[in-house]
């Protein structure tokens, strides 16, 4: 049975048309990427599904009873307070439990008789309800879900108006994923998460025993997640079975097909024009007249799409040496008035011509600020960065915020390097896929594309051949980020960028600048490679604990431990300990043993605190 579905569902802004007669629907396991290009309808299809948008026609249908999980892209706060409340605001019916179990502790502990025996039963049942919602877990779990997307105990304290937008953006997550709904609505929610906390929440929806719909341009993640692509284009909603690598493989199915039948019937048209021509007078000219009646009521088909591509420029001639870039006990951070505060420490790194270096790290950890270091845009706290010989550098901005928005495209360029003649722009504009008019558009009325073509147009006219690039798919539809990462794949020079991106890293690197905790390290070899070397913190506490778990039998004298052996023991321990409670717990709850549950509770708490702190200590070593 679908979880929801729609026939002849449509939508208008005004007299505008964002989809009409879309019929689909979403089975009870649902595993959903939405696709499209930015702006074209999908936020809208979202909001009909969580019934903030009316449609304009056609029926909709959610299962009764469906709770749905909804994280928008422009958040706010459901509660009010710091982030912390906002994610607990996903246990609000625990929380009430907690409080009435609190009361009703008293009321046993003050009252005798018939009432203490009242109150018991109300505990009783109060701590079954408490129990079956995972009332005993749900402090960790929250710790367990908002470690893994990002955010700190200290972020969380901050107050929801004063976050960040990314901080804004993890809170609502971590509430949603929290929630437990039989249908997850996402809508991109791969924006504010760096690598790690991509991988976190690829393994949490690996898992989840619901349906889940997600607005994604992240084709990495499309391929891992989801088995169903509904994609919205020009009003209309196609569903494609498999994952984005399959669609893909469909679509130029598809594309290769309406190649074929549009060019028989551009020869079936010239040869039309061609008798008609010839005997429009004469004998055949009656038949010469209805081919021409004929031909003039064909419907004629579109050309389909081209595959055309930007042509990147070739500087060979301005080549580099050998190193572009060095550092020398490199110190970044930023001062106070009282002291200087560091972020990230490099110390003899060393890039080559030709390299193609990813900068992959949590955010917040200095990468952005590393690469204005390298370019001299702020000053390091110690040591230094150098360019080397014949380095010309060109720094893409995620934001584009050097483009200049009253002017037209042709100006921007021409602005951008006034040696150039009109014909010259205008030739080169071409090759960034600006052409005819398109070049006397205004920069304001670009899509967002549009002004990534333009950004790069810019940056490369002045021929750099070091390319420092700050996150340059943020914000690009899938065919911006295709033409992009095509674009930067056919350059020869060197390439040094940060990005989540993990398909554009995968396509463009060859080697990965890893940031973590204020250090750099250089991992030489692909993405794929690192990852594999890389394993998710999960995986390596298991086999910790596997590596440690003492053998059966009778134990030898073994040789003094380690403080790390020490502390993986402990996590053993308090695991098997955790184990043993949790089954206390369910027995004490099944014989309504009002005084063990509320002993054992306490006690679950307790170990699973220490267990945490254990485990941490253990990373720490």
């Amino acid at each position: 049975m679908p979880v929801l579905s729609t026939r002849n569902l449509s939508v208008f802004f005004g007299d505008e048309c964002i989809f009409s007669n879309v019929t689909i629907e979403a089975p009870d396991n649902a595993r959903i990427g939405i696709i499209g290009p930015n702006g074209g309808g999908k936020t809208s299809l979202l909001k009909v599904i969580t019934g903030e948008l009316e449609p304009a026609s056609g029926s909709f249908h959610v299962t009764r009873g469906t709770r749905i999980g909804y994280v928008p892209q422009g958040v706010s706060s459901t509660v009010g307070g710091s982030l912390r409340e906002e994610v607990f605001s996903a246990f609000l019916e625990l929380q009430h439990l907690e409080r009435a179990m609190e009361s009703s502790a008293m009321d046993m502990a003050r009252l005798a008789g018939e009432e203490r025996k009242q109150a018991n039963q109300k505990y009783a049942t109060l701590v079954e309800r408490f129990d079956s919602l995972g009332g005993y877990d749900y402090v960790n779990a929250v710790e367990r879900v908002t470690t893994g997307i990002g955010l700190s105990s200290r972020s969380l304290d901050t107050p929801f108006v004063q976050a960040s937008g990314g901080e804004r953006a993890r809170a609502t997550l971590a509430r949603a994923l929290l929630s437990d709904p039989d249908l997850l609505i996402l809508d991109e929610p791969t924006n504010y998460l760096d690598i790690s906390g991509l991988t976190w929440l690829e393994r949490f929806l690996a898992r989840f025993n619901h349906a889940f719909i997600v607005v994604s341009h992240d084709r990495y993640f499309l391929d891992k997640m989801v088995s169903t692509i509904w994609e919205i284009e020009s009003g209309s909603v196609n569903t494609f079975k498999g994952n984005y690598s399959s669609y893909r493989n469909q679509q130029n199915e598809l594309l290769i097909r309406r190649q074929r039948e549009y060019q028989r019937q551009q020869e079936f048209i010239a040869k039309e024009q061609n008798f008609i021509e010839r005997y429009r007078a004469g004998q055949r000219a009656r038949e010469a007249r209805g081919r021409a009646t004929r031909l003039a009521k064909l419907k004629r088909q579109e050309a389909p799409p081209g595959s055309e591509k930007i042509a990147m420029p070739s500087f060979t001639s301005n080549r580099t040496g050998q190193v572009v870039v060095t550092t020398q006990d490199l110190n970044i951070g930023y001062r106070t008035q009282d002291s200087k505060v560091s972020l990230l420490q490099v110390q003899n790194l060393s890039l080559e011509r030709g390299s193609r270096t990813a900068i992959v790290g949590s955010n917040g950890v200095g990468k952005s600020s590393f690469l204005r270091t390298i370019q001299g845009l702020i000053p390091p706290l110690e040591g230094k960065a150098s360019l080397g010989h014949n380095v010309t550098v060109g720094y893409y901005h995620q934001t584009h915020e050097d483009l200049p928005n009253d002017d037209s495209v042709l100006d921007t360029i021409m602005g951008a390097n006034p040696e150039l003649t009109l014909e010259q722009s205008r030739s080169y504009l071409a090759r960034f896929l600006f052409r005819g008019e398109d070049v006397l558009d205004k920069v304001s009325s670009l899509s967002g594309g549009e002004r990534s073509r333009l950004a790069l147009a810019k940056l490369m006219v002045n021929q750099p051949n070091v390319l420092l690039l700050d996150e340059p798919t943020t914000h690009l539809d899938i065919n911006s980020r295709v033409a992009l990462e095509q674009a930067l794949q056919s350059y020869d020079g060197t390439l040094l960028f940060v990005s989540h991106d993990r398909q554009l890293i995968s396509s463009l690197s060859n080697q990965i600048l890893i940031m973590a905790d204020g250090r750099v390290q250089l991992f030489k070899g692909t993405f794929q490679e690192w990852l594999s070397n890389n394993e998710p913190l999960e995986e390596k506490h298991r086999q910790v604990n596997a590596k440690n778990r003492p053998p059966q039998g009778r134990q030898k004298q073994q040789p003094k431990r380690s403080s790390k052996d020490n502390y993986s023991v402990e996590v053993e321990q308090l695991e098997v300990r955790l184990s043993e409670i949790e089954q206390q717990l369910q027995q004490a709850s099944e014989q309504q043993d009002i005084d063990s549950v509320t002993r054992l509770g306490k006690d679950h708490n307790e170990t699973q605190r220490l267990l945490d702190l254990t485990w941490q200590k253990w990373l720490d070593q």
